[in-house]
């Protein structure tokens, strides 16, 4: 009996291509993840060459034609390489990978796979775009069941039962803060980036009097001038009132599992927020979730 496969067969590439960062994993058949690159070639920076983008990282990581690849994430956008419809929340997650769909480009060297994001629509219409990626990835792992907090730019809480997703709420806690930290009005109050973890309790308390956000966040530059509370507790003040208000709108977690998949400095704060809201947060690693969804599209790409 041969037990040798093509190479095709036994390596794929995957990138997690998002607006601005892109990151690339070359991993085997059971998601042991081989070889990695970061960059910050994302869908902005790219466009419009996205084959010649997709070609030169592909030689960076010395991987041959003949290896497949699959992109998740923004690069499947109507302002991506090519527009991918969304799927409807409905569709389980471990149809995934029979839902890809292939681009063909000649400057590219190879066909690349893009992922569908999901869509849920009427009264609470949301979508996303690369995070079902990593939810795939929770599920191959045995995460079938329970919340799942996908902290980032556009925070995401999202149901899961039995690998189906059955709710998501996006909040724009990363943007949120961004905006905040360069421009406007607390701009000046949050310069100085210094943890404070007795400021960003406060924060979670503030959110938790469930006020309008708008009228909540005036009140950090209220505090400051009236000398309620010092400047230098201002960023972790806002940090706190931003994640916390995600935990007060989503926090009835109705008993099930509540797991965190992010970055370490996220997922502490995130911890955190959890401790403080009586909940236990697990976490898993974002690298080894998208390496065993990688896996799975490895399984059903045709060769």
């Amino acid at each position: 009996m041969n037990t040798s496969a093509p190479a095709t067969l036994n390596r794929l590439l995957g990138i997690d291509w998002g607006t601005s960062n892109r990151r690339a994993y070359l991993v085997d058949a059971t998601g042991t993840c081989l070889a990695t690159r970061a960059d910050d070639q994302g869908m902005l920076a790219a466009r419009p060459d996205f084959a010649g983008s997709f070609a030169t990282l592909a030689d960076a990581l010395h991987v041959g034609a003949d290896v497949p690849a699959v992109a998740s994430g923004m690069i499947g956008s109507a302002q991506g390489w090519r527009e991918v419809p969304y799927l409807d929340i409905a569709v389980p997650l471990d149809a995934l990978p029979d839902r890809l769909v292939r681009v063909d480009d000649p400057r590219a060297g190879r066909p690349c796979w893009l992922v569908p994001g999901y869509a849920q629509r009427g009264a609470d219409v949301d979508v996303m775009r690369g995070e079902e990626t990593q939810l795939l990835g929770a599920v191959a792992l045995g995460r079938r069941d329970g919340w799942f907090i996908l902290p980032g730019t556009h925070s995401k809480w999202v149901r899961v039962e039995e690998g189906v997703i059955r709710r998501i709420a996006t909040f724009m806690t990363g943007e949120l803060f961004a905006t905040l930290s360069r421009q406007g009005t607390l701009a000046p109050l949050m310069a100085d980036d210094v943890d404070d973890d007795a400021a960003f309790v406060a924060g979670l308390d503030d959110a938790r009097r469930g006020a309008p956000l708008s009228n909540t966040l005036f009140g950090v530059r209220a505090r400051v001038v009236t000398g309620a509370m010092p400047a230098a507790q201002a960023r972790s003040f806002v940090s706190g009132l931003l994640i916390g208000t995600e935990f007060v709108a989503c926090g009835r977690v109705d008993g099930a599992p509540l797991t965190s998949i992010g970055s370490p400095a996220l997922r502490d704060r995130y911890v955190r927020a959890a401790e403080h809201f009586g909940m236990t947060l697990d976490s898993l690693d974002p690298d080894r979730v998208y390496c065993a969804a990688l896996a799975r599209f490895l399984d059903r790409i045709p060769s």
